[in-house]
């Protein structure tokens, strides 16, 4: 099996811990055990056996993640080792070579790579920055056939930070019902909403969907390598045995810290701490953004930790992200990485005084670019 390399994870793998400031993320800067469990439940920690526990996740654990989803329960849930291989493990599961499947673009592209290594015809279709970065559902339908297997969705999306609206949805849904098909819904950014309204999954809209997500973007805890897959029941049976051959189980550590942090009341103390910081390094960006004048494009994201923007320099991205690397240690993501040049992401979830002096030392290389 050939598979692409997937440029984004692998730049970010090569120079995301050598740089001194690292503005590739997407997510919320991460808390540490601290933050989120109390001093009872790190001592607890320290006394779990280091088992395997339930490979398919602790039934606390899965009946908590199915709490996010109206209607479904604990055999709807599987969980993985984070969103990665719930996607993964999730085409694994639907798709074989032959398939077609219809891909919203600018996308996280581990499911564009991952559907063409399992022998996907992949089509896409795309978000329109004219239309503020929603997408165009005739050029949705267009793509679509009989053999259409799969619709695949990030919502809120990366790298635009755009949030789908319930009439959006429920379009894209009454598609999938009309050919059958399922939709595979990455929602690892629902709940870093700016207004604080957190948006509808599509598991609520669409009895087809497959829902993808874990605790490392919103809830700004990546190093727990919690994901998940929820799901139609049998799907997520499928995926347990993929899951077999993957990881076959996460950590009973983090099981048992994912279990507590979704509590419902500390999910929200955490997900309302990581909005105040967005809405904070937002304005702080847009600041930095607006000495630009007309040299850059931006539609302000609706959730994520990310500004992805449209630059007016006469280069190539990852030539641009290159020079910023070398010159000033600042790392920022490539729009070509995603398929599209002339564009930069930012990542604003991090700590505002680390973002304040990224934006600033970048600044003096693109002045050089400019000039």
């Amino acid at each position: 099996m050939k598979i692409e390399t997937f440029l984004l994870e692998r730049n970010q793998s090569l120079y995301e811990n050598s740089v001194r400031y690292n503005l590739t993320e997407s997510g919320v800067h991460p808390h540490a055990l601290k933050d989120v469990l109390t001093p009872q439940e790190r001592e607890e920690m320290l006394g779990l056996p280091l088992g395997y526990g339930y490979t398919n996740g602790d039934p606390a654990l899965r009946r908590a993640i199915a709490r996010l989803y109206p209607g479904l329960d604990e055999d709807n849930v599987l969980v993985t080792n984070g969103s990665a291989e719930a996607n993964f493990a999730a085409i694994w599961s639907v798709v074989e070579p032959g398939d077609e499947v219809v891909v919203m673009l600018p996308n996280y592209m581990l499911a564009w790579g991952a559907l063409k290594a399992f022998g996907a015809v992949v089509k896409p279709f795309h978000l329109r920055e004219e239309l503020n970065w929603a997408p165009d559902l005739d050029e949705l339908r267009a793509a679509l056939t009989p053999k259409t297997k799969m619709i695949v969705v990030c919502n809120p999306n990366n790298p635009t930070g755009a949030v789908l609206d319930r009439a959006t949805m429920e379009a894209i849904a009454n598609l999938a019902h009309e050919y059958g098909a399922f939709i595979l819904s990455d929602e690892i950014y629902r709940g870093s909403e700016f207004d604080g309204i957190e948006c509808t999954s599509f598991a609520e809209v669409y009895d087809k969907t497959i829902v993808c997500s874990g605790l490392s973007k919103a809830m700004a805890l990546p190093g727990l390598r919690i994901g998940w897959i929820a799901g139609p029941k049998q799907l997520v049976a499928d995926a347990w045995h993929r899951h077999d051959y993957t990881t076959i189980c996460t950590s009973i550590l983090s099981q048992y810290a994912a279990t507590r942090v979704l509590e419902p009341e500390r999910r929200q103390k955490i997900l309302d701490h990581g909005r105040d910081l967005l809405r904070c390094n937002l304005a702080v960006f847009g600041r930095w953004l607006g000495d630009y004048g007309d040299q850059f494009r931006f539609v302000p994201p609706k959730a994520g930790g990310m500004a992805f923007v449209r630059y007016g320099i006469e280069m190539n991205s990852s030539a641009l992200v290159e020079r910023l690397r070398r010159e000033k240690s600042v790392f920022v993501v490539a729009g070509d990485w995603f398929g599209m040049d002339r564009y930069l992401r930012f990542g604003i979830g991090t700590q505002t005084e680390t973002l304040a002096a990224g934006l600033k030392l970048a600044s003096e290389t693109l002045a050089d670019v400019a000039s």
